[in-house]
C-alpha cells in the first residue's frame, strides 16, 4: 500500500508500475488469463452470448482496474470486450 498512489487509478503510469512490480499481482493476472483463455472457447462454441468477468479491490480503481484493462488488452483479438469500472467516475 502506498498513500500517494491513493487519487490515482489503475490507468496511471504510477500505479501501472506499482502493481506490475508485486509478484502477487502477476500471479493473479496469470491466472484470470488461463482460467478465460481455457474456457472463453466453449462459450464462443456453445453461441453464447456474453462472458462476464468481475474483479473486486477495496477501494475498486486500483487493482482491480489494472487488471481489468490488461485482461481487455489480452482478449480483443479473440473476442468483443467490453471494460466497466463501476467505481470509476468516467
Amino acid at each position: 500500500y502506498d498513500p500517494a498512489l491513493r487519487p490515482l487509478t489503475g490507468r496511471d503510469a504510477a500505479v501501472i508500475a506499482f502493481l506490475e512490480s508485486q509478484p502477487e499481482v502477476a500471479k493473479m493476472e496469470a491466472d484470470l488469463c488461463r482460467f478465460i483463455g481455457d474456457w472463453l472457447p466453449a462459450y464462443v462454441r456453445d453461441n453464447r452470448s456474453y462472458l462476464t468477468v468481475g474483479i473486486g479491490c477495496t477501494g475498486g480503481q486500483h487493482r482491480s482496474v489494472y487488471l481489468a484493462e490488461r485482461l481487455a488488452m489480452r482478449f480483443r483479438g479473440v473476442a468483443r470486450v467490453l471494460v466497466r469500472h463501476r467505481s470509476l467516475v468516467e
